[in-house]
């Protein structure tokens, strides 16, 4: 199943998809902005014949869910009333942190390197679900 995965934020939303074999998750782009972020989200499920929407949900460490869980739930909502496909969520503690830690060793400026983190970041989320996918078949 070809999944695209959202890393939802403030100013910049990531994306990332996988291949249909679920083998491969690949950073897709980089949203900028919240101005219609659902219709262009839509678009690009769309464009990439993405079957499933996985949205990373950011949880507590003590596994609660606070505020920024609750406007990511509610983007949700607001997501499946415009698509017809199952919504996953995804724990994305540490996900940033896993991203910087891949994009320090490549030697790109301050600005590219926050251009592409939330990206690698929709990716690292889509990688643990995939592997959490895997074990439970």
């Amino acid at each position: 199943m070809r999944f695209l995965c959202i890393d939802l934020g403030d100013k910049r939303t990531g994306l990332a998809i996988c291949n249909s074999e679920e083998t491969i998750a690949s950073p897709l782009d980089v949203i900028e902005g919240v101005k219609d972020l659902a219709g262009r989200i839509v678009r690009t499920i769309r464009q990439y014949d993405a079957e499933a929407v996985v949205l990373g949900l950011p949880l507590n460490m003590d596994d609660s869910e606070g505020d920024r869980a609750a406007i990511v739930r509610k983007f949700a909502a607001e997501l499946a009333g415009r698509i017809e496909l199952q919504i996953f969520f995804q724990d994305e503690r540490l996900s940033s942190f896993s991203a910087g830690n891949k994009l320090s060793r490549t030697g790109l400026t301050h600005k590219k390197k926050k251009n592409r983190l939330d990206a690698i970041a929709a990716a690292e989320i889509l990688k643990e679900f995939l592997a959490k996918r895997e074990k439970e078949e």
